[in-house]
């Protein structure tokens, strides 16, 4: 029998993933990356001062650093870049699937899932935040979103490297998977009928599932509808707003302090 096109298409991007690399770049995150013990690294490009400064992180990763003149970096990472004297030719992480990764521990969990998010700076801060207040992972779209990327990992600061960052085909289904399980999910949107609290107050205590959208669109239709409840994060005043890194913090502080559980 035939194989479907979408399974051979899902062949072909898991083949495609084995093979394929990114370069990650500064201290924090080339630190991080090399400690890691789930990454496959590849190349490691640094100037002598920052060859000092992660000694001991090189030593444990078992690399032989190539030393290169921070005037003409031999990394091929964009000129602008922060790099700080470090590089790190890297695999993307593989963190499983979403059933493993998100299944409530003693009745509670938290995840972050992001529509069509696709700025890195924005999704690397989120995944700091996610890291912080103890989030499964934070899921996101393989299509219109930011892949794992040098620019995301250095403003993750190394949280790339512990927070599970996961990217699924369809964000409404995995939505329903998740509710399965017994996640509640609140969409967030400027125009709710409640603010964040209230919602959260009114839920029955269990795992919450926080639903973002890209700034500007915010949520598709298909995944507003997918959604349990949408709620707003109040503003002090009617111009007041956040971008959607800054949302996702607040709520999952507050979301964070609505589930016990999750403080160790």
């Amino acid at each position: 029998m035939k194989k479907p096109d979408w399974v051979i298409d899902k062949e072909k991007a898991r083949r495609a993933a084995k093979t394929e690399s990114l370069w990650l770049f500064g201290l924090h995150a080339v630190r991080d990356a090399l400690m890691n013990p789930m990454r496959d690294k590849m190349r490691l490009v640094v100037t002598l001062n920052a060859a000092q400064k992660l000694e001991d992180a090189i030593a444990a990763s078992g690399m032989t650093p190539e030393i290169s003149d921070a005037r003409r970096f031999a990394a091929p990472v964009a000129a602008d870049s922060v790099h700080q004297g470090a590089a790190l030719e890297v695999r993307p992480l593989d963190w499983g699937n979403i059933a493993a990764r998100c299944a409530p521990k003693g009745g509670a969990g938290l995840v972050v899932l992001l529509d069509r998010v696709s700025d890195p700076h924005n999704v690397g801060a989120i995944l700091r935040s996610a890291e912080v207040f103890g989030a499964c992972a934070v899921i996101a779209t393989q299509r219109h979103a930011a892949p794992e990327t040098g620019a995301l990992a250095k403003t993750a600061s190394g949280a790339l490297e512990r927070q599970p960052y996961l990217r699924v085909r369809n964000l409404a289904e995995e939505m329903e998977s998740l509710k399965d399980m017994g996640y509640v999910m609140i969409g967030l949107d400027g125009d709710g009928p409640q603010t964040l609290g209230q919602t959260l107050a009114s839920v029955p205590g269990g795992p919450v599932g926080l639903v973002l959208g890209a700034e500007g669109p915010g949520l598709r239709d298909k995944t507003r509808e997918s959604c349990d409840y949408i709620a707003r994060i109040p503003a002090a005043a009617d111009f007041g707003s956040l971008n959607v890194s800054n949302a996702a913090a607040v709520a999952l502080y507050a979301a964070h302090l609505a589930q016990p559980e999750l403080t160790p």
